[in-house]
């Protein structure tokens, strides 16, 4: 999401604690250079992992490339692994319904009669609603813009077919796990849904854990992804008591998997190197009573960020390891 709508992009993490950090030898893939993180705090006093808090790139890696400024032949493509509701060509999400693209007998899995939550950031279709998506809504703690256009790279891949690309290919992969999938939207609303619509969708649904998908918005040498927790709030509809614990679970273990996945190193500008950031502002976290993150894949104004983001083969690496962190803290 853009500096100028969600994302605050020099805020350090309010309310996270501290964790207890022990550097151990990485247990990601060979070839990434680095550490992993654990967190003791974690699951009531079991170590799991954080993220990797790497500033290299594994050598080979898009990475280490020259930056790219277009995105690739794949952009928007999903790999011939992902069903065929998510092969929309790039800036034309697909006009399939949530529910018909969910339709079909599900697997025998370990996510056999979960239900997870998956919520596209943004539309691509904003942009002609600007009235509609400026509109303050509750977001329990005070008021907020329904939803904003979200971010784009300097070549103009938009935030928002990003997340809706990734969103399929996470789909595809949770189901085969056997996994219910239920989407906020899949780019068939002239606009939205706004924020306080997306926490709801997952309510209604008890989805067992929901995800919301981004990329950000920030300064050139602003890298690396990070996964939103909710804070610890209760006011107005507001009230996260009883998520807060169990999110901050799921985020760690996305978190670690989705290093173990792309490779990407932590945030280097927002939640310490941890890959973590809690946050009280977000209707979209502050109003669900799922367990529930955001993750901010990488920096879509970065040019080697956005080479990442726009490489198909790459974003199947990115929903892999949301997926496996999502089959973690479920199956775990």
């Amino acid at each position: 999401m853009s500096k100028g709508s969600f994302s605050r992009v020099t805020r350090r993490p309010g309310g996270l604690r501290t964790p207890v950090v022990v550097a151990v030898a990485a247990l990601v893939p060979a070839g990434l250079a680095g550490w992993l993180l654990w967190d003791a705090n974690a699951d009531g006093g079991q170590k799991a992992p954080v993220a990797a808090a790497s500033s290299a790139s594994p050598g080979g890696s898009p990475a280490s490339q020259a930056p790219s400024r277009q995105p690739s032949a794949s952009a928007g493509q999903p790999s011939a692994s992902v069903s065929s509701a998510s092969s929309a060509p790039s800036g034309e999400p697909s006009g399939a319904s949530p529910a018909a693209a969910d339709e079909g007998p599900l697997p025998d899995g370990p996510l056999k009669g979960k239900v997870v939550l998956v919520d596209p950031g943004h539309n691509i279709r904003n942009s002609e609603h600007t009235a509609e998506i400026n509109r303050s809504v509750d977001i329990g703690t005070g008021r907020k813009e329904c939803d904003t256009t979200g971010t784009s790279t300097d070549a103009g891949y938009a935030e928002a077919t990003f997340s809706l690309d990734v969103a399929h290919r996470l789909r595809t992969l949770l189901r085969a796990q056997g996994a219910k999938v239920v989407f906020t939207h899949d780019g068939e609303r002239p606009y939205g849904p706004c924020v306080d619509e997306r926490a709801a969708i997952g309510n209604r649904a008890h989805a067992d854990a929901a995800v919301s998908v981004h990329a950000d918005g920030s300064a050139v040498g602003n890298r690396g992804f990070h996964v939103i927790l909710p804070a610890s709030v209760k006011g107005g509809r507001a009230d996260t008591s009883s998520i807060a614990g169990p999110s901050k679970d799921l985020g760690v273990r996305i978190a670690g998997h989705f290093v173990r996945s792309t490779r990407s190193a932590a945030s280097n500008y927002i939640g310490g190197g941890t890959g973590l950031d809690t946050r009280g502002d977000l209707g979209g976290l502050n109003l669900s009573t799922v367990p529930k993150v955001f993750i901010e894949c990488g920096n879509m104004r970065d040019p080697q960020d956005a080479a990442l983001l726009t490489d198909g083969a790459w974003r199947q690496k990115a929903a892999q390891g949301i997926a496996d962190g999502i089959t973690d803290f479920l199956d775990g």
